[in-house]
């Protein structure tokens, strides 16, 4: 059952039109409603698909779904892009008994399905980040539920903890996808409250701990190959700067090549699809971005953010090949979407960043808002010419087939009857005629 990620059947070859259970639409309870209202000691679990990383949390939570369940587990570990060795996962799950483990690459799926898409948008939560955690949960839970439908399971679990949004992520995601499914939150049941009782559970198990995690870890740190996201301990003074061994992906702006580097992306319908005219695959495209994005400092985000549980939280965040990807794929807009659907899609934005970054990827209202989207991209269609220099990345030139840019419009020499500048005089008085009328009642009124 367990293979290599990476090679062929990394994935177990389970097709992606697995049946999902229809949604209740009869308003009856489910056990997706009434599970997370149970203890687990009244929950009948015969078998739990766990969304498995090999680390400590998650090795500890296997060996308590054993033994306070008494139920079979299925390890499931995602390749993201995380840019980590996945082979420890599978030996440390085999070690706890595992039978059937799936690690599956998923890196062209997550940037094809679901990060591609939220770019057409222009995705932006509180106007700065880019949603590269909540981006990755959605296609975490579906391959959860496609292995639970696939091995018969009757639950799923997570690592999340209580204070966080991915629990949301998952649990709002799980739901959507399957409304019968059980599911366990360990963080919001046992008693394990602390790392410290974290490790005592493991060496009592003879679970192996990675001697870096023996003391309080500085910083805790989710990746995938949009992303990079560090949190807690030495970071959670939001007053302090974040010291630079927090950095993984990018080097300092200061410490950047003094020349700049430029690069042409191209585009087809709203989606990046070639770096220097090479053609390249959605998940080769990101990684070749993050590689010069990275070089050259860019990406870097020091955020408090508004969590969704209601609390404020300090992250630091490097998104290389995102940075450049955003800055792109504005740039291509900027001469093929009309300037009504341009703005439209601009107000809109805010919101959608919302239902990605809360959880909500499955609703029916972020398909409607994608279907809006994916309908303005039709022609976004072109190639754009990028800087990037020390931290930075500026659109230094865009051309498309389909561009609405005219320069026999725009021009400031001789325009050859284009466009006729006393037009204009009567354009202006009508859209001030309101304006004019209300300071003309004004001024009858005062006196």
């Amino acid at each position: 059952m367990s293979r290599k990620a990476g090679e062929p059947g990394a994935s177990l070859a389970a097709p992606r039109d697995l049946p999902i259970v229809p949604r209740n639409t009869l308003g009856l309870r489910t056990a997706w409603d009434t599970g997370i209202h149970m203890s687990g000691a009244q929950r009948d679990i015969k078998k739990v698909v766990l969304a498995y990383s090999g680390g400590l949390d998650t090795s500890v939570i296997l060996k308590w779904l054993q033994e306070t369940y008494g139920c079979e587990v299925v390890t499931f570990t995602a390749d993201l892009g995380q840019g980590e060795e996945l082979e420890p996962a599978r030996k440390k799950a085999e070690m706890l008994g595992i039978k059937e483990i799936f690690i599956d690459d998923l890196r062209e799926e997550f940037v094809r399905d679901f990060v591609f898409p939220m770019f057409r948008a222009n995705a932006l939560y509180e106007g700065v980040y880019l949603l590269g955690t909540s981006i990755a949960r959605p296609l975490i839970a579906k391959r959860q539920i496609e292995i639970a439908a696939l091995t018969g399971a009757d639950a799923v679990s997570h690592g999340s903890t209580g204070k966080g949004n991915d629990q949301v992520r998952y649990e709002v995601s799980y739901g959507a996808l399957n409304p019968d499914i059980k599911i366990i939150a360990p963080w919001r049941e046992w008693d394990l409250t602390s790392r410290t009782k974290l490790i005592e559970f493991a060496e009592k198990h003879q679970i192996p701990v990675a001697k870096d995690k023996r003391g309080e870890a500085p910083f805790s740190v989710d990746a995938n190959l949009l992303h990079t996201s560090s949190e807690g301990k030495a970071l959670e003074d939001p007053s302090q700067e974040a010291p630079d061994f927090v950095y993984q992906r990018t080097v300092s702006p200061e410490d950047a090549p003094d020349k700049a580097t430029f690069i042409e992306v191209g585009f087809e319908h709203g989606d990046a699809s070639s770096i220097d005219g090479v053609k390249m695959s959605p998940a080769t495209i990101l990684t070749r971005l993050n590689e010069l994005g990275g070089a050259n400092g860019i990406g870097r985000l020091d955020l408090v953010e508004n969590r969704y549980v209601g609390m404020k939280s300090r992250g630091i965040y490097e998104t290389p090949g995102g940075t450049i990807l955003l800055a792109a794929h504005r740039g291509i807009e900027s001469i093929t979407l009309d300037r009504g659907a341009m703005h439209l899609k601009d107000e809109l934005m805010p919101r959608y960043a919302e239902l990605i970054y809360n959880g909500f990827w499955f609703s029916p209202e972020r398909e409607m808002l994608q279907a809006l989207i994916d309908k303005s991209q039709e022609a976004v269609t072109g190639t754009v010419r990028l800087k990037l220099y020390k931290g930075n990345v500026s659109v230094v030139g865009r051309s498309s087939p389909y561009s609405l840019y005219s320069m026999a419009h725009v021009t400031f020499e001789d325009d050859a009857g284009a466009y006729d500048q006393k037009d204009a005089g009567g354009f202006i008085k009508l859209n001030a005629l309101r304006l004019r009328l209300l300071a003309a009642r004004n001024i009858r009124t005062k006196g």
